[in-house]
Protein backbone atom coordinates (compact mmCIF):
# COMPACT_ATOMS: atom_id res chain seq x y z
CA UNK A 1 0.00 0.00 0.00
CA UNK A 2 2.93 2.34 1.19
CA UNK A 3 4.37 2.22 -2.75
CA UNK A 4 1.16 2.77 -4.18
CA UNK A 5 1.14 6.33 -2.64
CA UNK A 6 4.50 7.25 -2.82
CA UNK A 7 3.92 6.10 -7.14
CA UNK A 8 0.92 8.68 -6.94
CA UNK A 9 2.83 11.25 -5.41
CA UNK A 10 5.80 10.91 -8.23
CA UNK A 11 2.89 11.07 -10.71
CA UNK A 12 1.19 14.15 -9.08
CA UNK A 13 4.53 15.58 -8.87
CA UNK A 14 5.39 15.09 -12.05
CA UNK A 15 1.86 16.00 -13.18
CA UNK A 16 2.28 19.74 -11.83
CA UNK A 17 5.50 20.04 -12.85
CA UNK A 18 4.94 19.89 -16.63
CA UNK A 19 1.37 20.98 -16.22
CA UNK A 20 2.59 25.00 -14.42
CA UNK A 21 5.60 24.53 -16.96
CA UNK A 22 3.38 23.80 -20.76
CA UNK A 23 3.10 26.00 -22.86
CA UNK A 24 -0.43 26.46 -22.52
CA UNK A 25 -0.50 27.59 -18.81
CA UNK A 26 3.43 29.18 -18.03
CA UNK A 27 2.53 32.42 -20.20
CA UNK A 28 -0.52 33.07 -18.93
CA UNK A 29 0.91 32.36 -15.16
CA UNK A 30 3.64 34.55 -15.84
CA UNK A 31 1.58 36.85 -17.18
CA UNK A 32 -0.61 37.55 -14.46
CA UNK A 33 2.08 36.69 -11.58
CA UNK A 34 5.59 38.09 -13.01
CA UNK A 35 7.94 35.89 -13.86
CA UNK A 36 9.74 35.81 -10.21
CA UNK A 37 5.93 35.05 -8.40
CA UNK A 38 5.44 32.26 -10.86
CA UNK A 39 8.67 30.81 -9.79
CA UNK A 40 7.59 30.96 -6.28
CA UNK A 41 4.23 29.55 -6.53
CA UNK A 42 6.02 26.86 -9.26
CA UNK A 43 8.48 26.05 -6.75
CA UNK A 44 6.24 25.84 -3.30
CA UNK A 45 3.96 23.62 -5.38
CA UNK A 46 6.53 20.97 -5.78
CA UNK A 47 7.92 21.12 -2.21
CA UNK A 48 4.46 20.69 -1.05
CA UNK A 49 4.28 17.72 -3.02
CA UNK A 50 7.66 16.10 -2.67
CA UNK A 51 8.66 16.81 1.04
CA UNK A 52 5.56 14.13 1.39
CA UNK A 53 6.76 12.01 -0.95
CA UNK A 54 10.02 11.55 0.73
CA UNK A 55 8.34 11.44 4.39
CA UNK A 56 5.79 9.13 3.12
CA UNK A 57 9.48 6.68 1.95
CA UNK A 58 11.12 7.04 5.30
CA UNK A 59 7.86 6.16 7.44
CA UNK A 60 7.19 2.92 4.96
CA UNK A 61 11.16 1.81 4.31
CA UNK A 62 11.55 -2.06 3.34
CA UNK A 63 7.94 -2.30 2.89
CA UNK A 64 6.02 -4.63 0.60
CA UNK A 65 7.69 -7.45 -1.15
CA UNK A 66 11.44 -7.94 -0.73
CA UNK A 67 12.59 -7.47 -4.54
CA UNK A 68 16.31 -7.92 -4.89
CA UNK A 69 19.84 -6.36 -3.38
CA UNK A 70 21.99 -6.04 -6.76
CA UNK A 71 24.58 -5.37 -4.59
CA UNK A 72 25.49 -8.90 -3.45
CA UNK A 73 26.51 -9.65 -7.15
CA UNK A 74 30.29 -9.34 -8.06
CA UNK A 75 30.90 -5.53 -9.38
CA UNK A 76 27.50 -4.39 -9.06
CA UNK A 77 28.98 -2.38 -5.25
CA UNK A 78 31.76 -0.66 -7.40
CA UNK A 79 29.28 0.59 -10.44
CA UNK A 80 26.81 1.41 -7.42
CA UNK A 81 29.42 4.15 -6.16
CA UNK A 82 30.44 4.99 -9.80
CA UNK A 83 27.42 6.05 -10.78
CA UNK A 84 26.58 7.94 -7.48
CA UNK A 85 30.14 9.62 -8.14
CA UNK A 86 28.65 10.87 -11.64
CA UNK A 87 24.93 11.91 -9.91
CA UNK A 88 26.46 14.46 -7.50
CA UNK A 89 29.10 15.70 -10.35
CA UNK A 90 26.49 16.21 -12.53
CA UNK A 91 24.62 18.29 -9.99
CA UNK A 92 27.21 20.33 -8.57
CA UNK A 93 28.00 21.32 -12.59
CA UNK A 94 24.63 21.76 -13.45
CA UNK A 95 24.55 24.75 -10.60
CA UNK A 96 27.80 25.91 -11.66
CA UNK A 97 27.08 26.05 -15.51
CA UNK A 98 23.35 26.45 -15.76
CA UNK A 99 21.80 24.95 -18.65
CA UNK A 100 19.61 26.41 -21.21
CA UNK A 101 17.19 23.82 -21.35
CA UNK A 102 15.94 25.31 -17.51
CA UNK A 103 13.58 27.33 -16.62
CA UNK A 104 16.56 30.25 -16.44
CA UNK A 105 17.34 32.05 -19.51
CA UNK A 106 20.94 31.19 -20.25
CA UNK A 107 22.60 31.22 -23.89
CA UNK A 108 23.04 28.27 -25.36
CA UNK A 109 27.18 27.51 -25.22
CA UNK A 110 27.59 23.59 -25.99
CA UNK A 111 30.95 23.35 -23.93
CA UNK A 112 31.79 21.40 -19.99
CA UNK A 113 28.77 19.91 -19.01
CA UNK A 114 26.68 20.49 -21.66
CA UNK A 115 28.66 17.50 -23.51
CA UNK A 116 27.67 15.44 -21.37
CA UNK A 117 24.64 16.24 -20.79
CA UNK A 118 21.68 19.02 -21.84
CA UNK A 119 20.07 18.13 -18.38
CA UNK A 120 23.07 18.22 -15.71
CA UNK A 121 20.85 18.61 -12.07
CA UNK A 122 17.81 16.41 -13.22
CA UNK A 123 19.85 13.58 -14.84
CA UNK A 124 21.96 13.68 -11.69
CA UNK A 125 19.07 13.42 -9.37
CA UNK A 126 17.73 10.30 -11.89
CA UNK A 127 21.37 8.40 -11.97
CA UNK A 128 21.25 9.54 -7.66
CA UNK A 129 18.12 7.30 -8.01
CA UNK A 130 19.37 4.43 -10.22
CA UNK A 131 22.55 4.21 -8.10
CA UNK A 132 20.21 3.33 -4.97
CA UNK A 133 18.47 0.50 -6.75
CA UNK A 134 21.94 -0.93 -7.09
CA UNK A 135 23.33 -0.37 -3.80
CA UNK A 136 20.39 -0.64 -1.43
CA UNK A 137 18.11 -3.78 -0.19
CA UNK A 138 14.91 -3.11 -2.54
CA UNK A 139 11.68 -3.79 -1.49
CA UNK A 140 7.98 -2.57 -3.09
CA UNK A 141 8.76 0.90 -0.89
CA UNK A 142 12.15 1.26 -2.30
CA UNK A 143 11.37 0.31 -5.81
CA UNK A 144 8.73 3.08 -5.85
CA UNK A 145 10.74 6.04 -4.58
CA UNK A 146 13.93 5.51 -6.42
CA UNK A 147 12.82 4.36 -9.94
CA UNK A 148 11.17 7.74 -9.57
CA UNK A 149 13.90 9.64 -9.74
CA UNK A 150 15.45 8.52 -13.43
CA UNK A 151 11.60 8.15 -14.90
CA UNK A 152 11.15 12.05 -13.54
CA UNK A 153 14.11 12.49 -15.35
CA UNK A 154 14.07 11.23 -18.34
CA UNK A 155 9.84 12.45 -18.42
CA UNK A 156 10.77 15.65 -17.53
CA UNK A 157 13.68 16.38 -19.51
CA UNK A 158 11.77 15.40 -22.39
CA UNK A 159 9.18 17.98 -21.57
CA UNK A 160 11.47 20.41 -21.26
CA UNK A 161 13.20 19.93 -24.33
CA UNK A 162 9.63 20.07 -26.45
CA UNK A 163 8.82 22.97 -24.69
CA UNK A 164 12.22 24.89 -24.84
CA UNK A 165 11.99 23.72 -28.72
CA UNK A 166 8.99 25.08 -29.70
CA UNK A 167 9.69 27.99 -27.90
CA UNK A 168 13.19 29.21 -28.98
CA UNK A 169 14.69 29.17 -32.39
CA UNK A 170 17.97 29.19 -30.75
CA UNK A 171 17.94 25.83 -28.64
CA UNK A 172 17.08 23.95 -31.66
CA UNK A 173 21.46 24.16 -32.52
CA UNK A 174 22.47 23.62 -28.54
CA UNK A 175 19.76 20.26 -28.45
CA UNK A 176 20.75 18.95 -31.60
CA UNK A 177 24.59 19.33 -30.59
CA UNK A 178 24.17 17.48 -26.82
CA UNK A 179 23.83 14.69 -25.81
CA UNK A 180 19.96 13.73 -23.95
CA UNK A 181 21.07 10.95 -21.75
CA UNK A 182 24.49 11.50 -19.81
CA UNK A 183 27.45 9.64 -21.56
CA UNK A 184 25.55 8.66 -24.53
CA UNK A 185 28.27 10.63 -27.22
CA UNK A 186 31.66 10.43 -27.61
CA UNK A 187 31.97 14.03 -26.86
CA UNK A 188 31.89 13.65 -23.14
CA UNK A 189 35.42 13.51 -23.02
CA UNK A 190 36.00 16.37 -24.19
CA UNK A 191 33.75 17.82 -21.63
CA UNK A 192 35.39 16.00 -19.11
CA UNK A 193 38.67 18.36 -19.65
CA UNK A 194 36.09 21.96 -19.78
CA UNK A 195 35.60 23.32 -16.77
CA UNK A 196 34.07 23.29 -14.30
CA UNK A 197 33.63 19.59 -15.03
CA UNK A 198 37.00 18.74 -13.07
CA UNK A 199 35.80 20.53 -10.09
CA UNK A 200 32.43 18.96 -9.90
CA UNK A 201 33.91 15.52 -10.55
CA UNK A 202 36.31 16.04 -7.10
CA UNK A 203 33.31 17.31 -5.73
CA UNK A 204 30.78 14.37 -6.71
CA UNK A 205 33.66 11.73 -5.38
CA UNK A 206 33.90 13.47 -2.42
CA UNK A 207 30.41 14.12 -1.63
CA UNK A 208 29.59 10.31 -2.37
CA UNK A 209 32.43 9.29 0.13
CA UNK A 210 30.92 11.66 2.70
CA UNK A 211 27.59 11.24 2.36
CA UNK A 212 28.34 6.79 2.67
CA UNK A 213 30.41 7.37 5.45
CA UNK A 214 29.69 9.57 7.78
CA UNK A 215 25.76 10.71 6.69
CA UNK A 216 24.47 7.81 5.25
CA UNK A 217 23.85 5.94 9.15
CA UNK A 218 21.66 8.79 10.03
CA UNK A 219 20.05 9.84 7.06
CA UNK A 220 18.69 6.22 5.98
CA UNK A 221 19.15 4.52 8.92
CA UNK A 222 21.62 1.82 7.64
Amino acid sequence: MAAVWIAALWLLFAATHMAFSSQRLRPRLVARLGDRAFQGLYSLVALAIFVPLVSTYYAHKHTGPYLWTLSMLPGVRTLGYAVMGAAFALVVAGFVQPSPAGMMRVRPEVRGVARITRHPVLMGFGLWGLAHLLLASVYASELAFFAGFPIFAVVGCEHQDQRKLAASEGYRAFHAATPFLPFSRLGFVKGLAELPLPLALAAGIALTWALRHYAHAWLSGS
